[in-house]
């Protein structure tokens, strides 16, 4: 790659295919589709190759082609690259042959797949000479932009629900970010901040950044087909808030197979929802793309609470273009998918892990995804952010003076400790 190629060309009308400049603009001025980024596909198949990308840092930037700057990154260069996770007992309790985790839990700097979107909004953002940046955010998105901003030296505002997990709220407080809880639901946060961003014409990472932003997901997707040895797993599981990950999950796999990077192989992309906030899943469900609206959503799944999704309908076709499925989870569900990854695969999840893996029991269970073929579920954020969900459902510490023959009495019928 030479150093200052260009491979995005264009913005893209998702629904008329009209082509625009690449600037701080979402929508088409015709038909009012959402714009997507557009690449020379045949420029970036002469220019990528296996051995290129696993030449290059393990970060998100090694698909460095395929993401939507025009130079190098200047946010969030260590960001991604986060590990698939083979999981074999977690395999064997649901009665799978072969499942993996892919554990954004640990993705650098905040724990959640937020900071791959962020680090590409906000280096597009820097090019396009922005100096404030700002978001509409249920927590995550809020500590990324937070965290990525102080970083680059970038001026930040995250706007979030007054409701939002605490850990969520320190979580961006910190980097010195200027905080602001709006009283009501996600949806109403976002329509505010489509007003500031038009009004004070800041950089709004998931409002007039967007194009970009989304794009960021992919690279979950890349790094997915990478580390299985360069091979597409059968059934992907993706939580589903606004439907764009899902979407974007899609669009990797198939952009690797437009570049030549992996052969064309049958794959499917299935979603997940919580059950008090699940207007995807319920249009799948009734085998229809009209998507009605969660005024409030009632979960405790924070981070998946839109009500009005705004890649719903895209998120539907995918899923249907890939025979794929959606399902949907209860609160206690919820918290039961925490408890299997942490104890049968080591993994502390937030509120969608737990979404993620008890949407895809369900699927498993109903022989929607067959019991003998490769699944990746996809984990996106860390448990210590949402510990409330989950405490006083995980037992007590047993209490004991410091004396051998307490602990003694305490294992005495220990099963694992007796044998």
């Amino acid at each position: 790659m030479s150093e200052h190629q260009t491979f995005f060309s264009n913005l893209k009308c998702r629904e008329c295919g009209r082509l625009y400049p690449k600037e701080a603009i979402h929508i088409c001025e015709f038909d009012f589709g959402p714009l997507e980024a557009d690449y020379d596909y045949d420029l970036i198949a002469r220019h990528i190759s296996r051995e290129a990308i696993a030449s290059r840092p393990q970060s998100m930037w090694r698909y460095r082609e395929l993401l939507p700057i025009d130079g190098e990154p200047t946010v969030g260069a260590q960001v991604g690259f986060t590990p698939l996770v083979r999981a074999d007992r977690l395999a064997a309790k649901l009665g799978v042959e072969e499942l993996y985790i892919k554990n954004d839990t640990v993705n650098y700097p905040t724990l959640s797949f937020k900071d791959r979107v962020v680090s590409v909004a906000l280096s597009r953002a820097r090019e396009l000479g922005f100096e404030v940046v700002a978001c509409a955010s249920t927590g995550n998105l809020a500590n990324s932009v937070a965290a990525n901003a102080a970083a680059a030296g970038l001026t930040s505002y995250v706007l979030i629900p007054a409701d939002l997990e605490r850990s969520k709220v320190v979580g961006s407080l910190v980097y010195g970010t200027q905080v602001i809880g709006i009283h009501g639901p996600y949806d109403q946060v976002n329509r505010l901040c489509s007003e500031i961003a038009g009004k004070y014409g800041w950089g709004f990472v998931n409002v007039n950044l967007r194009p970009y932003y989304a794009e960021g997901s992919k690279s979950m997707g890349f790094e997915i087909a990478e580390q299985l040895g360069w091979k597409l797993p059968r059934h992907t599981v993706v939580p589903m808030a606004s439907g764009s990950l899902l979407t974007k999950i899609h669009k990797a796999y198939k952009e690797f197979v437009r570049v030549g990077i992996l052969a064309e192989t049958p794959f499917s992309v299935h979603g997940a929802q919580a059950t008090g906030c699940s207007p995807i899943t319920a249009a799948k469900k009734k085998s229809t793309d009209i998507v009605k609206p969660v005024p409030n959503p009632q979960t405790i799944v924070k981070s998946l609470a839109i009500g009005t999704p705004a890649d719903g309908y895209y998120a539907i076709r995918t899923m249907n273009e890939t025979g794929g499925s959606a399902e949907d989870c209860t609160d206690d569900e919820v918290v039961e998918g925490i408890r299997l990854l942490a104890e049968y695969a080591g993994i502390f999840a937030e509120t969608a892990g737990g979404v993620t893996v008890a949407c895809a029991r369900k699927l498993i269970a109903s022989g929607k995804i067959p019991r003998n073929e490769s699944i990746v579920l996809c984990i996106t954020g860390h448990g210590l952010k949402t510990q409330e969900a989950i405490h006083g459902r995980c037992g007590e510490p047993r209490l004991i003076n410091p004396s051998l023959r307490e602990f003694e009495a305490l294992i005495a019928n220990d099963p694992a400790v007796a044998s």
